[in-house]
């Protein structure tokens, strides 16, 4: 399974970051377009962040008015000056409470908003689409990317604009005081930028490899449990608690030595963070000696610098949080500008005539976009009237389910052309064409909600009588109506709670419920017991009766009664005829099938 290294569809921390530059900056502002219906809350979290970040600012200046205050050298009363903090302190509560109001206003819609044009592009685009992508990496974009620009606007925003007016307005103030106290203060941030880099960068890279091994680790864990069977089978349980374990020590040894050297970074940090507050007092203190600046003064800009030095270590995460968040637009941009085969904003074209369907393909070729060099489809040749039904014949690779395929518009044609009704298929609105189309596959996909949700997903407005009556004809309303739930019976993932033929039943309701023009069968019996087959089988004839048919026959038995068999071999049609017409070539390539599968069964039967 090629998804070791992190969780399905996850990138790396360091593969998440994109060097900033114009164009990356540029391309990351289209963002904010999801942000333009809620610009009046937006703006009213840009004023209350300005007013809350302005309020924060004065504390260091109202404690210098306190002590001048205590020293006797103010014109206010110390009452004064603490009602005064007090007040400031009750704004900026105020002030924090509406800019975290309206952020969340701003970011949880908008927010929402993303996910849900994210999951429109996905659901519209085309299959070959969704064959160059992982469902682990596209719902990543859903869940772990609009979570990073999520935290831009409710979180980094914030903190970026806070840190640089903490930064410009605090140097402002400093230097406003002391420019000799403010030069010597700047001379000591050099060692410990430069100090922060290199131990982060480090710490950082530690920190990859600690998750990468945590995510191996997670990825035995998902391996084990969906092969549990495999495991159990070949009482391999010692084994694979062996791996588990030994992928947790790797990343506990990891752990901790990341651990060791965030210890060493905190330790440095602290030293030299208050040896350099000790040398600021210092000097500081021969400055309020020899009457250069007042002692109020310096104690303000002793907490100034604190915050200056706050907005200068947080610099390096800030500086990562937007490369990721760079990296995040830019997957999601990627989707979004996508051209999608179903536009869902626009209504839907109506047919001027409903389609009967009649199929044809006329000298058809195609090769999958996977693998350009071969091709799948050699010139196909082939006709269903309406109301008629054919069987498409022959071994794995023959181009049986490539012909269905491209019937129902999952990719474009290399050449030759499809009509239905006379009308080329590329010119009938592609939700229309498959809304007259209906699949019963061989392995039946169930959504994981009631048995009565499943069946009218077929035609979600119909009526529970239309429901009951479909489950009726599919032969599926007698074990319906067995379950104490009855169609509110919860199927559980994928179906996992019903039987293979009750499943088939249910994929039949569905399609009687949708009332398709064309029907696809993909042998919906080949995989069932012989009393499940009889009642599917039923059900399908049911199910076929006046519809254009184009069954993927495995089992020939099945598809005695067919208007027209067409065998394939190698992209092309080898041998068409009736079941009869077939059986009786001599050394025919239908006729050997045939006779391949006769003796199959009486091998079976007779026990060899």
């Amino acid at each position: 399974m090629a998804k070791r290294g992190r969780n399905f569809g996850e990138e790396t921390p360091e593969e998440d970051k994109k060097k900033i530059t114009g164009d990356s900056l540029k391309r990351t502002l289209r963002m904010f377009r999801f942000v333009r219906p809620y610009r009046t809350q937006f703006v009213l979290m840009c004023v209350f962040l300005a007013l809350s970040t302005a309020s924060t600012l004065v504390f260091p200046a109202l404690i210098g008015q306190v002590t001048k205050v205590i020293e006797g050298k103010s014109p206010f009363t110390l009452n004064q000056v603490i009602g005064l903090f007090g007040g400031v302190l009750v704004l900026q509560a105020i002030f924090s409470f509406f800019r975290i109001y309206f952020s969340a206003q701003v970011s949880e819609r908008a927010m929402a908003d993303v996910r849900r044009a994210v999951y429109a592009k996905i659901i519209t685009l085309p299959i070959p689409f969704m064959e160059k992508r992982r469902v682990g990496e596209l719902t990543s974009r859903l869940s772990a990317d609009v979570s990073q620009l999520q935290d831009v606007l409710s979180i980094t925003l914030a903190e970026f604009f806070r840190q640089i007016a903490t930064l410009l307005g605090g140097t402002a103030f400093i230097l406003y005081v002391s420019w000799k106290l403010t030069l010597f203060m700047l001379g000591t941030f050099p060692v410990i930028v430069v100090a922060a880099i290199v131990f982060g960068r480090f710490i950082r890279k530690l920190s990859k490899e600690s998750q990468d091994q945590l995510a191996a680790a997670s990825v035995i864990v998902e391996e084990t449990l969906q092969s549990i069977n495999v495991v159990k089978a070949f009482t391999n349980e010692r084994f694979e608690i062996g791996r588990y374990s030994g992928a947790l020590v790797k990343m506990v040894n990891t752990a901790l030595r990341t651990a060791k050297f965030r210890g060493l970074f905190v330790s440095f940090v602290i030293t030299t963070m208050f040896g350099a507050i000790m040398a600021i007092v210092w000097y500081g203190g021969n400055l309020v000696q020899s009457k250069e600046i007042a002692f109020a003064d310096l104690l303000s800009f002793i907490f100034y610098t604190a915050f200056i030095g706050g907005s200068v270590a947080g610099m390096g995460d800030m500086y990562a949080q937007i490369q990721r968040t760079i990296g995040a637009s830019e997957r999601i941009l990627d989707i979004l500008d996508e051209e999608s085969e179903v536009d869902v904003e626009q209504p839907q074209p109506v047919l001027a005539a409903p389609i009967t369907g009649d199929v044809a393909f006329a000298d058809v070729t195609f090769s999958y976009p996977a693998r350009p060099d071969v091709e799948v489809l050699k010139g196909i040749s082939l006709r269903v009237d309406s109301g008629k039904k054919i069987a498409l014949v022959g071994q794995s690779g023959a181009g049986k389910s490539t012909i269905v395929q491209l019937l129902m518009r999952y990719y474009p044609l290399a050449g030759g052309q499809i009509t239905i009704d006379g009308r080329p298929i590329n010119t009938i609105d592609v939700t229309t064409l498959r809304q007259h189309i209906a699949v019963v596959p061989q392995e039946v996909m169930l959504f994981g909600g009631t048995i009565e949700e499943n069946i009218r997903y077929g035609k979600p407005n119909a009526t529970e009588t239309d429901v009951r009556d479909a489950a009726r004809r599919a032969n599926a309303l007698g074990f319906i109506e067995s379950f104490p739930e009855g169609m509110q019976t919860i199927v559980g993932e994928r179906g996992v709670k019903l039987s293979g033929g009750q499943r088939q039943r249910i994929a039949i309701a569905r399609a009687i419920l949708k009332d398709p023009a064309i029907l696809i069968l993909d042998e919906a019996t080949s995989s069932l017991d012989a009393e499940s087959e009889r009642l599917v089988q039923e059900a399908l004839n049911e199910l076929m009766q006046n519809r254009t048919t184009l069954i993927i026959a495995h089992r020939l038995a099945t598809i005695r009664s067919v208007d027209q068999i067409y065998v394939l071999r190698d992209g092309l049609i080898a041998e068409q005829g009736t079941h009869d017409q077939l059986t009786n070539v001599p050394d025919g390539l239908y006729a050997n099938l045939v006779k391949l599968q006769f003796e199959n069964v009486n091998n079976v039967i007779n026990g060899h």
